[in-house]
């Protein structure tokens, strides 16, 4: 009797142990093959580096003069936008200034699209970037990337299942635009202090962008989570581009690095139809519908991808083999083949277009043989038979869909058909990252967000005003006669008021009626700086920092201004809650 009364304890505490044991494994296994978020809040990471961020901020705001303790401090995200190489280069500018004058710390945020990102990759490697901006200003002026090393890169890339020719545009951006090599992975970020901004990334799902819901379209990154904001739905960052099914995770594979992150991030041309050439010979609707159009899309392709290579390559002699290349390859197209078609059936000619398509493949590889000998040679080769398939199906930003088979919440069927994610340059549906920061999960009060946009200088905040009302999210009030009036000359500062929903923007145009006398001279800047052209030339480089540092100083008084009342709405909010 007295045996079995302790023995019944240590048994049934045995039994407790072992029931914990099995649940903790059941939970363990259940996070393992769940690891999808499905959250309309921020998640535990994100939180606690905004909690420590905000005692930066809170001393930052004490040193400008505005009493603010870490609780009251404003949520301020800065925005940089698309606009390519001007973009990346103003960008660092704007910040070096808003560092000088004792702004930039007051920034929980910091998100980058398109062109922006190319610069905040290389920013953000360095811990302390938010410090040493002059050191950072210096390096896109002098900086230089061996090309053993972009080509080693890309001869690892290529053996991945995923490599698309994103991972191509990702190498070429850093390397032979930025000039600063990068390969670390964004998730490192995580573990650091909140010495500098938490940045947060935008791009696109290409299917759901072409033909799905707009809740589908919109994709964020940061070094915490990736996911789609408007569906609520995340996984680890590390995670993206492993192999998902039905929300669990199927294979973990390695993560993304930061070169084939700027490859996603900063690339219109994912959505870009190719050149559309079609010789005289061939512009008959019998060889057109007969095999023809195969053809000229692996023409047309080739042609489109070896355009955009030249126009990122500084080397005049790579520059003249791709020219060579070019040639060859047009003249081959261009040659009247017609009297070899006359007498053919539709199946023989269909065959005869396939054996010119591969003829067209073989110009490309026998190109690489006259390339001079050496070890690039042989790199080369490698990277340039992986791609021809890539460059001819035209395929971008591959990635592993995390939603594929997806059923736990109804998703769009463009998002859990797929096997797939094809992700691309945010700046195709809004070339600022607005998305990101609208609606109550970051809660934001204030954006700054200087324009380094080409063509309609509002566009992107028209854009951003039609994506919230679809999404069902507050947007301050824009005048729309003051828009269209003052978009060919804007000027150097606009602020469009928010209320206790929507945050009020600061939003300052890159070229301005400050620094340009008349809409002639704003066009011909905005030429100038163009978008799609060769790397810019140091000297360019130093006007855009020069000119974004000056817009920066000139909009001081009134982005002071604007922090003020951010704060006066932030402790409405909290005195709200406290009721």
């Amino acid at each position: 009797m007295k045996t079995g009364s302790t023995g019944l304890p240590v048994l049934l505490v045995l039994i407790a142990a072992l029931a914990c044991a099995m649940s903790s494994s059941m939970e363990d296994s259940s996070s393992q093959q769940k690891p999808v978020r499905r959250s309309a809040s921020l998640c535990a990471g994100e939180r606690e580096y905004l909690l420590q961020r905000k005692h930066v901020a809170a001393q930052a705001f004490n040193a400008l003069g505005i009493s603010c303790t870490a609780e009251e401090v404003p949520h301020i995200a800065m925005l940089g936008s698309g606009g390519g190489q001007r973009a990346a280069v103003s960008l660092v500018g704007s910040l070096s200034q808003m560092s000088q004058d004792g702004l930039l710390d007051t920034v929980l945020y910091l998100n980058g699209v398109s062109g922006s990102t190319w610069s905040m990759a290389p920013l953000y490697s360095d811990p302390q970037w938010s410090s040493r901006l002059d050191t950072h200003m210096a390096s896109l002026l002098s900086n230089q990337v061996d090309q053993n090393v972009v080509l080693s890169w890309l001869n690892q890339t290529t053996q991945r299942e995923d490599f698309s020719l994103t991972d191509v545009w990702g190498a070429l951006t850093a390397a032979g635009i930025m000039k600063q090599w990068d390969s670390r992975r964004f998730s490192e970020e995580a573990n650091r202090n909140a010495t500098n901004p938490y940045p947060v990334y935008g791009a696109l799902e290409k299917h759901c962008f072409n033909n799905g819901p707009v809740q589908g379209q919109w994709f964020e990154l940061s070094p915490h989570e990736v996911g789609f904001p408007e569906l609520d739905l995340y996984v680890d960052t590390p995670l993206l581009g492993s192999s998902f099914r039905g929300g669990a995770l199927v294979k973990q594979k390695p993560e993304l690095d930061m070169i084939q992150l700027q490859g996603i991030l900063g690339c219109a041309l994912a959505n870009e139809n190719m050149e559309d050439y079609i010789p005289a010979w061939l512009n008959v609707p019998a060889y057109l519908s007969g095999g023809a159009e195969e053809y000229l899309l692996s023409y047309n392709s080739i042609s489109t991808f070896l355009n955009m290579t030249k126009g990122h390559v500084t080397n005049d002699i790579a520059i003249k083999h791709l020219q060579e290349l070019q040639e060859t390859l047009h003249d081959k197209v261009s040659q009247d083949k017609s009297m070899a078609l006359e007498s053919q059936s539709p199946e023989q000619r269909a065959q005869q277009f396939q054996q010119w398509t591969y003829e067209l493949r073989t110009v490309v590889v026998d190109w690489i043989q006259t390339l001079p000998d050496g070890p690039e040679k042989a790199q080369v080769s490698v990277v340039v038979q992986k791609l021809l398939p890539l460059i001819i199906k035209w395929e971008w930003g591959t990635v592993k869909n995390f939603l594929y088979k997806y059923e736990e919440e109804p998703i769009p069927q463009c998002l859990s058909s797929m096997e797939h994610l094809h992700l691309m340059d945010a700046g195709l549906l809004v070339n600022v990252g607005y998305p990101s920061f609208l609606g109550q999960r970051r809660d934001i009060d204030l954006l700054i967000a200087p324009e380094y946009s080409a063509g309609d200088m509002f566009e992107t905040l028209t854009l951003a005003r039609d994506y919230a009302a679809k999404v069902q999210k507050p947007f301050p009030a824009l005048d729309d006669r003051v828009l269209q009036e003052e978009k060919d000359w804007p000027r150097h500062c606009y602020v469009f008021e928010g209320n206790d929903t929507a945050p009020t923007i600061v939003f300052m145009p890159l070229f301005n009626r400050n620094n340009c006398k008349d809409a002639a001279e704003w066009a011909q800047r905005m030429d100038q700086f163009a978008t799609f052209q060769k790397s810019f030339s140091p000297d360019m480089i130093q006007h855009l920092l020069d000119t974004a540092k000056e817009n920066m100083r000139n909009c001081k008084d009134i982005v002071v201004r604007e922090i003020n009342k951010a704060l006066q709405r932030r402790r409405d909010k909290i005195s709200q809650r406290k009721v």
